[in-house]
């Protein structure tokens, strides 16, 4: 290989190359062994293979695979809707690349690592020579090698690369089925235990619930572990788990299904499965199961996630719908009692109804139905879609190329887009990153704001951040000096004044005047303290807190954020998941929302007040809060008090379970935003979690879609995202080590494609149910 090293050098020291070697004939295959019907797939009848350099990413390749036309195909493919015109592979060790040969012609080999454990690529290159072949074979094993040891391979030798060259193995080992179940249950094959679970003693379940696994022992009698419960719901039920083969839900058999609750501990609920006296699975009551229910088909969907962190996806089909309002009541009143650890008559009837209603399949109020929706009804029981869409065309994104001084170190933090200057600003530590938004809708890194600090010198990385004063100026929060406002002079680079709000009370979130002050000349601000709400105002001397304009609440609310809308009025949100609205500061709020119980992260509102949408870290919550009866009908929350007896109906907007399983991972919802603009009617809502970015069209929610939803997915976690300002279709999204825009219609459909989990960091099914084979 070495003698390779001059020519390798040339092409990757280059920083202005990159591409790093290319194979300009070929054709692409998807091998899947063991398949009858389509062992061998031609992907790409012509195509070429690229070693790319990832530009914002150093240290990291990529394998490309393109589609080669002929001369007047691209144009009979401009009309399709979908086309597919590249794939492109993270190159690793875990690919498992090897070459071979195929009819004499040399051939290139990968796994598919969003496929089954034996499915793999094959990239033949009919006349490639021998030094081309090796050469292109010595830059897959140096992008390895980078990637994995983060350092340039400049000074390795060939015996370095040695780690990453592919060997058979000694032996032919049968891998365990993947998620594959027989459609009835074998009662004598469910042995397990549960986990930390004593049959004989004291019932102490572990956190993460419990299934039976094909070699765990002994078998856990369901008198023992009833035994340590009392029953609030039971009632037959069939029992579905997702297969992931097969991508729909897999019947597993009629079980007795229950949700108990443990005796000697407060507000711990269990739903249980039963076959034959014997314990199928206990999982803990929780807002990471994701719980969704289905009217139409009187079911409960919902997420396990495993000790490692891993999400299964299981159902629950009732026969009848007088079951199916049972279960959901059941249900929900122990979930609330978990979360609020106290018991459910503890609370007033308007809250039960209002904690009841968010089950409920309700469009929203107003709504103008003028487009019929494809596949509206959604069936749990279908698979999640019926075709790949990985043969849509993406527009290629650009990446921000963040600069030297932000490249080590610290990860990004904070995402804020500017709303005049076209510019987004990401904290990381200490620093701040400054990017353009380009004609072509792209981010271009612009400058770094280095070492900000206090006015006395003091460096301090921000808790956060928000423009004002027409985008000349940002208000940063010091986690240190959690009582005073730091102003930055954006075009300085520089901390110019620290507002000093109050002695006694803190500013733990801030929010514009309005919605759009930050266009304005505005000076004054919303502040809010874990139990108040008041102005800020930096032009009054001394403290900078406005007197007149404070309310204090005596409890611990625990404020969580707050929004504003168009006209100043504010949507106030709590950890303990209630909502506020004013319609000013200083004054009790006309609209107080009960809690579901989960914690708020975030709060956004549209520019007229119509809809708020809060965010949880399994769900968004979506309030329409136009009055819909009674004396004040047709006015908002904002500006008068919902009837008792008619509190708004909570949406909730979550991921359907089975998508959960495919992503890997359990949920975690960064603060959702609506697009927004002056003088636009807001249509899009996004928010992101883990790797992903998730993207509501907000007309079809308000039809009552609540999971019409598409996926982006990156390589690296998403801090944050939100829409470039006046625009519903770019978005603008932080990651950990980049800042990137990307097009609205470049998310996918949610499927195993899209959403491409590998299959191998998957929970397998043998630890899920019995399937020996």
């Amino acid at each position: 290989m070495n003698i390779f090293r001059s020519l390798i050098g040339k092409v990757w020291q280059d920083p202005n190359a990159a591409e790093v070697v290319k194979i300009s004939t070929g054709q692409l295959y998807l091998v899947r062994p063991g398949n009858i019907r389509s062992s061998r797939e031609c992907i790409y009848n012509d195509a070429m293979a690229t070693i790319r350099r990832v530009p914002s990413l150093e240290h990291n390749f990529q394998l490309v695979i393109t589609r080669v036309y002929e001369d007047g195909d691209q144009e009979l493919l401009e009309d399709e809707d979908e086309t597919d015109e590249e794939r492109v592979f993270l190159i690793s060790e875990e690919l498992d690349f090897r070459t071979g040969e195929m009819d004499g012609e040399p051939t290139f080999l990968w796994r598919d690592l969003h496929g089954d454990v034996d499915e793999f690529y094959e990239y033949v290159a009919p006349g490639t020579n021998e030094p081309t072949r090796a050469f292109f074979e010595t830059c897959m094993y140096r992008a390895m090698y980078e990637r994995k040891y983060k350092k340039s391979a400049d000074n390795t030798q060939d015996s370095d690369f040695e780690e990453f060259v592919w060997h058979p193995p000694t032996t032919k080992v049968k891998p365990p089925p993947r998620r594959k179940v027989s459609a009835k249950v074998d009662p004598a094959s469910l042995t397990g235990e549960l986990e930390a679970l004593s049959v004989s003693g004291d019932l102490q379940p572990s956190s993460s619930g419990v299934e039976v696994g094909e070699e765990a022992e002994p078998v856990v009698q369901e008198s023992a572990f009833m035994a340590s419960m009392d029953i609030c719901f039971e009632q037959e039920a069939e029992l579905y788990l997702w297969d992931f083969e097969k991508e729909d839900f897999e019947h597993q058999g009629v079980v007795i299904a229950r949700i108990v609750q443990q005796k000697d501990a407060n507000y711990r609920f269990w739903l249980t499965a039963s076959v034959d006296g014997k314990v199928m699975l206990a999982h803990p009551v929780c807002s990471d199961m994701n719980q969704k229910w289905s009217h139409q088909l009187t079911s409960l969907t919902w997420n396990h996630l495993s000790e490692d962190g891993i999400p299964s996806s299981w159902l629950l089909r009732f026969a009848t719908e007088e079951d199916f309002a049972k279960v959901i009541e059941a249900f929900s009143r122990s979930l609330w009692q978990t979360l609020h650890q106290t018991d459910w008559s503890k609370a007033k009837p308007e809250e039960q109804r209002y904690v009841l209603s968010s089950t409920e399949d309700v469009e929203m109020r107003d709504v103008s139905d003028d487009e019929e929706d494809e596949d509206e009804v959604f069936s749990e029981l279908d698979p999640a879609e019926e075709a790949s869409d990985d043969s849509e065309q993406e527009e290629e994104e650009d990446e921000g190329n963040l600069p030297p001084a932000l490249s080590k170190g610290e990860r990004n933090s904070q995402l804020t887009v500017g709303y005049k200057g076209d510019r987004s600003y990401v904290v990381r530590g200490n620093n701040i990153g400054v990017f353009n938004h380009s004609s072509d809708n792209s981010v271009k890194y612009y400058a770094t704001i280095s070492k900000i600090a206090t006015t006395k010198g003091k460096e301090f990385k921000p808790k956060h951040v928000m423009l004002h004063d027409q985008d000349t100026k940002m208000v940063l929060m010091n986690p240190t000096d959690p009582n005073s406002l730091y102003s930055m002079d954006i075009e300085r680079g520089k901390v110019v004044e620290e507002w000093k709000v109050h002695d006694d009370i803190t500013v733990d979130h801030i929010a514009p005047d309005n919605k759009f002050a930050p266009t304005t000349r505005e000076q004054t601000l919303v502040g809010a303290s874990h139990n108040a709400l008041f102005r800020i105002d930096p032009r009054v001397a001394g403290m900078k807190m406005v007197e007149s304009q404070y309310k204090q609440y005596v409890s611990k609310n625990k404020f969580s954020g707050v929004a504003t809308t168009a006209a100043g009025k504010l949507a106030v949100a709590s950890e303990k998941g209630d909502i506020r609205m004013f319609d000013s500061i200083g004054k009790n709020a006309k609209t107080a929302l009960p809690p579901l119980g989960d914690p708020i992260l975030g709060i956004d509102v549209t520019a007229d007040g119509r809809y708020i949408v809060a965010t949880t870290k399994t769900y968004l919550l979506l309030i329409d809060t136009l009055i819909g009866e009674g004396r004040y009908a047709g006015q908002l929350g904002f500006d008068r008090s919902f009837p008792a007896t008619s509190k708004p109906v909570p949406r909730r907007l979550q991921l359907r379970a089975e998508h959960v399983a495919y992503m890997g991972h359990g949920i975690s919802f960064t603060p959702a935003r609506f697009n927004q603009g002056e003088g636009q009617e807001e249509n899009a809502i996004v928010t992101s979690t883990g790797q992903f970015v998730i993207a509501w069209d907000f007309a079809k929610v308000k039809k009552g879609h609540l999971d019409k939803y598409e996926i982006k997915k990156y390589e690296d976690h998403v801090v944050q995202d939100n829409f470039k300002f006046g625009d519903d279709k770019e978005i603008i999204v932080a990651l950990d080590n980049n800042v990137l825009a990307i097009n609205k219609k470049n998310l996918k459909k949610p499927t195993r494609h899209s959403l491409a989990a590998p299959l191998t960091t998957l929970q397998s099914h043998s630890n899920i149910v019995n399937a020996p084979f």
